[in-house]
């Protein structure tokens, strides 16, 4: 390795160790909640050894002792991270918090931390690796834990989205004929979630359970579309709430709903299809054209060389 890519590597590996200093330095700094807790805190009546949280690991008392660590390092990846963490949670369907989502990524990166070690000195030990390559491979590593942790998040909103616009048109069918039943909006949107099993249907029993104790149908409807941000999803939610404040016929909304559902996966399937089409065409005119044109070509180039 020449030193002008040492030295380049060595200021790289350097710059990204003091961005990541003074993250941890900011990170650590007192809020002015924690400043002013201590003069606003209502005094305790009983013993704070109460109120310390259970061990969520069988070894309490190391995880006690890395809790200042890891607090450490989840505020450090909240401020390199992005911040709509609870919204792609909630979309996701995951129950989880964001701390607990940031506690997921800190460990995926030791977990990356710890590859990029084992295979650094594997490097080293097989043909010899630089010391400022090396702790750039093991950073890069670590850093590539975290971020594939949050595209594995990213994944899962994209699967469940596709899932529910897949069962929109089948629940707002069933929604439809349990209308036409008799049913009223509410009564149709539980038992639907009764019979049915999904992403949309566990959707659809939150809306019920938020419903029962005591928020309106409407306004549950909003929420649910707020939280999936699904369009369909958000179109039909809106179609049911105008139907139930303006007395328009639910079932007809509902059926109409279906057939808008319908055509809408029938339009991004097609257009699925004409994008795979593209793609299709990057074997077809780099690996078999140029093959076709060899065999159709040598036989001539043989029969010149034979004239020749």
């Amino acid at each position: 390795m020449t030193p002008v890519l040492q030295g380049a590597l060595a200021g790289l590996v350097l710059g990204l160790g003091g961005l990541l200093v003074l993250a941890w330095v900011d990170a650590r700094r007192p809020t002015l909640d924690a400043r002013l807790a201590p003069y606003l805190r209502v005094p305790q009546r009983t013993s704070a050894l109460l109120d310390q949280p259970a061990p969520r690991t069988p070894l309490g008392t190391l995880e006690r002792l890395l809790a200042p660590v890891m607090a450490d390092a989840v505020r450090l990846v909240e401020r390199l991270g992005s911040p709509d963490v609870a919204d792609r949670l909630a979309r996701a369907g995951r129950s989880q918090s964001v701390e607990e989502f940031r506690i997921q990524q800190v460990v995926a990166g030791v977990v990356g931390l710890g590859a990029g070690l084992a295979f650094t000195l594997a490097l080293a030990a097989g043909r010899g690796v630089a010391p400022v390559a090396g702790a750039l491979l093991v950073l890069v590593a670590g850093l590539s834990g975290v971020v594939l942790r949050d595209v594995a998040l990213s994944r899962q909103v994209r699967r469940r989205s596709e899932r529910i616009l897949l069962e929109l048109p089948t629940i707002a069918e069933l929604l439809a004929l349990a209308v036409g039943a008799g049913e009223g909006a509410l009564g149709a949107i539980e038992r639907v979630a009764q019979v049915s099993d999904g992403a949309l249907t566990g959707e659809l029993r939150r809306v019920v359970a938020e419903a029962r104790s005591g928020t309106p149908l409407v306004v549950a409807l909003e929420q649910m579309a707020d939280r999936t941000a699904v369009p369909a999803l958000s179109r039909f939610a809106e179609a049911i709430v105008v139907a139930v404040e303006r007395g328009t016929p639910l079932a007809d909304v509902l059926r109409a709903q279906a057939t808008d559902a319908r055509e809408t996966s029938r339009r991004e399937l097609m257009e699925l299809g004409g994008r795979k089409e593209v793609a299709m065409m990057v074997p077809v005119v780099f690996l078999i054209l140029p093959v076709t044109v060899v065999f159709a070509v040598f036989p001539g180039l043989s029969a010149l060389r034979l004239d020749l």
